[in-house]
């Protein structure tokens, strides 16, 4: 059993920090998921709110089939697919760009650095959201084909088939913009 999951049966034993600490593991990456599928931060972090209340309040089981990161991230998934049931529409939010600078750094290659990571990000958010699901899934949260056919609810063939796809519509998209992948 990983340690999230240990924190998890500590909370279901009555301690709440064990809920907190899955909270703060888990609140960005979820959040940057979620985003991924309804393609609207403030509505990403309703739902990334929803599903820890969900833990909270229910309780669900965790057999340990699985990671609990997977279980964790097809909970969100299925919060998030509710919610654009319920709504059958979503806006999306302005782009916004910046980046940090470090004092110590050359500035003009974390400039470039940082740009072409907002480019890769834009082109993310231009794929299908399944294509985007299954490279956050895997290149961000770095879960296996397993993992990713459980969160998605798809057979791990349907998802190396969409890995292959997802990659291809990427670079597609990137050389595009003009953007060259290589040196990123």
């Amino acid at each position: 059993m990983d340690k999230d999951a240990d924190r998890y049966r500590r909370y279901l034993d009555g301690d709440d920090s064990g809920l907190a600490e899955i909270i703060d593991i888990y609140n960005l990456r979820l959040s940057l998921y979620i985003n991924g599928i309804v393609r609207n931060i403030c509505l990403a972090e309703e739902i990334m709110q929803e599903t820890f209340v969900k833990l909270a309040v229910r309780k669900p089981r965790f057999s340990g089939k699985s990671g609990f990161g997977t279980w964790l991230f097809a909970i969100a998934r299925n919060c998030a697919i509710d919610h654009l049931r319920k709504s059958s529409k979503y806006t999306e939010m302005p782009e916004t760009e910046g980046f940090l600078l470090s004092d110590e750094a050359d500035i003009e290659k974390n400039y470039l650095k940082e740009e072409q990571k907002i480019e890769l990000h834009r082109a993310m958010k231009k794929l299908n959201p399944d294509y985007f699901q299954v490279i956050y899934l895997m290149y961000f949260e770095e879960l296996d084909t397993a993992g990713i056919a459980e969160v998605m609810h798809k057979s791990r063939r349907q998802v190396g088939d969409l890995v292959y796809r997802a990659k291809k519509a990427l670079r597609s998209e990137l050389e595009r913009s003009g953007f060259n992948y290589e040196e990123f």
